[in-house]
């Protein structure tokens, strides 16, 4: 009797393991550590987050981006997004934080989250928990989208591929916009918030993890992003992953969060 119970005890004392897909979260505080799926491996970046990123080699491996069927149609995960094809340029970009001298929507900031929508943020430093934003509020569209302070994080959704930033009502809400380059090898793509619809590829979710994808780059993955400059300004990263990162910026995944204010 008394080695059967220690058998139940035991039994009990082993907790499942969740085996997580690419760029999932895979460990951190008050969560079990979890493994990830083949040719993945968990990385702890701070004591309240680990996510799955590819396993060490000596060289990238990349993983082909998924590619438009001909209905325009790009699966992410369960959901669908809508491609969109016609070509942008990225615009001059005010970038300081003086007041412009334009017209433009002016966009307040709630610190509580509207039903519907979420916050987006960086979950690993040097940029832990800072959110997406446009930047700054008192210029003139387009505004640059940068990582800042949990104080101003903005709010969005997205619908039919487009990342829709919240403006209450008040104004046009913004959309995140990427660059059209003509050198496809381009490393970074630079983002924007404007009032019209991006043109250039589509934004998805890959688990609570914020991807892009566009029919004419392949990219090893799609939800690398570079955070560059001491304005923080986001960039698509076209590149691997943690490899050959460009000088000046940090490697990330950017995450939706719905807790309902934001983090510091």
């Amino acid at each position: 009797m008394r080695v059967f119970s220690s058998v139940l005890l035991l039994t009990a004392g082993v907790a499942a393991q969740t085996v997580r897909g690419p760029y999932e979260q895979c460990g951190g505080t008050g969560r079990p550590d979890d493994s990830c799926s083949a040719g993945w491996q968990c990385t702890t970046y701070n004591p309240y987050y680990a996510q799955c990123v590819p396993a060490a080699t000596s060289a990238p491996a990349p993983s082909p981006t998924p590619a438009p069927s001909s209905s325009g149609l790009v699966s992410s995960s369960s959901r669908v997004i809508t491609t969109l094809t016609t070509i942008t340029t990225a615009p001059s970009i005010t970038t300081s934080t003086q007041a412009g001298s334009g017209s433009g929507p002016a966009f307040p900031t709630p610190t509580t989250l509207q039903s519907g929508w979420l916050w987006i943020r960086a979950v690993a430093t040097p940029n832990y928990r800072s959110y997406l934003q446009p930047q700054p509020t008192s210029t003139p569209v387009p505004r640059a989208a940068v990582l800042a302070n949990s104080k101003t994080a903005a709010q969005f959704q997205l619908t039919s591929g487009q990342l829709v930033q919240n403006n209450f009502g008040n104004s046009p809400n913004l959309y995140l916009h990427v660059e059209n380059p003509a050198d496809k090898t381009q490393r970074r793509l630079k983002t924007w918030f404007d009032t019209t619809p991006n043109a250039y590829g589509a934004f998805g979710w890959q688990g609570d993890t914020l991807i892009w994808t566009v029919s004419d780059i392949t990219r090893p993955n799609s939800a690398a992003w570079l955070v560059c400059g001491d304005n923080k300004e986001v960039f698509i990263n076209t590149g691997a992953f943690l490899w050959d990162t460009p000088a000046g910026c940090f490697d990330h995944t950017i995450h939706s969060y719905n807790g309902a204010q934001p983090d510091v």
